[in-house]
């Protein structure tokens, strides 16, 4: 098991394929193991790296973590992986994640690529701490509270086929995360906050992608984003909710893919 330590906190990653890197940052509450729609196709053109965020996963739980220890961790096992520069791909609490990597580290950022996420800045509304104690409640009875009352309310939108939101439903049933880890990233998403002005200044050739059906983060966001972000391109994945790569995979993967190609070819153009 690859591990790599920030602080004192041991963090679980794993790799696969090779070529350009490309590090993917999962988001709130579950691990790196929820990116395998993605990862074998990912992984024919590039080496692809996944880590677990603390909390989740084979990675240590932190009583107290902040957004800038998460942007740590995924330095940390660039680090590991003798990775100098890097594509990075962070999903909504991930999105924030990679905007704040790339805001520290911008040499160390090939390309962005953030989905159904957004600028967390000052105006933006958090979470209120009294939903952050339903994370003390037994799984099974947040589960309950949780549970899906319409098709649209599950996360995935009206476009997610019946088979592959049968198969990540299993799929979440076995992953791991701690209750301590979960509440502690809610906090740490709480009190974070950057400006548009600083992922204004992210010049690096960036993708956004979010479902037009997101629930949990609104569609505006990611448009919002695709605005401040100076060279960036906006995909809009219809029918989907907040789990857009479970929703629609196939146009997903093409628009990572594509992405990464032209990024690739302007970095190599630069080199030249």
């Amino acid at each position: 098991m690859a591990i790599a330590e920030n602080h004192g906190a041991r963090i679980h990653w794993q790799e696969q394929g090779s070529g350009t890197p490309v590090l993917l940052v999962m988001g709130h509450r579950y691990s790196s193991a929820m990116w395998y729609p993605l990862i074998p196709a990912l992984a024919e053109h590039h080496r692809v790296i996944w880590f677990d965020n603390r909390g989740t996963g084979g990675s240590d739980t932190t009583p107290k973590v902040t957004v800038q220890d998460f942007a740590g961790d995924a330095l940390a096992v660039m680090d590991a992986a003798g990775v100098a520069r890097a594509h990075i791909f962070g999903v909504s609490m991930g999105g924030v994640i990679v905007q704040e990597t790339a805001i520290e580290q911008p040499g160390r950022v090939i390309s962005l690529i953030v989905g159904c996420s957004g600028v967390l800045s000052a105006d933006k509304p958090r979470a209120p701490a009294i939903v952050r104690l339903l994370y003390y409640l037994p799984p099974w009875a947040l589960q309950v509270l949780l549970r899906p009352r319409r098709r649209g309310d599950h996360g995935y939108g009206s476009a997610a086929p019946a088979d592959a939101v049968a198969k990540d439903q299993a799929m979440l049933a076995k992953d791991v995360s701690t209750t301590r880890g979960v509440l502690a990233q809610a906090k740490a998403m709480a009190g974070y906050q950057t400006t548009k002005e600083a992922v204004a200044a992210l010049t690096m050739p960036s993708l956004v992608l979010h479902g037009d059906e997101d629930a949990t983060v609104p569609f505006v966001w990611g448009e919002e984003l695709a605005q401040i972000l100076p060279n960036s391109r906006f995909v809009k994945i219809s029918g989907a909710g907040h789990n857009f790569i479970v929703a629609d995979t196939p146009t997903t993967t093409k628009a990572v893919l594509e992405f990464l190609a032209e990024a690739d070819r302007t970095e190599a153009a630069a080199a030249t």
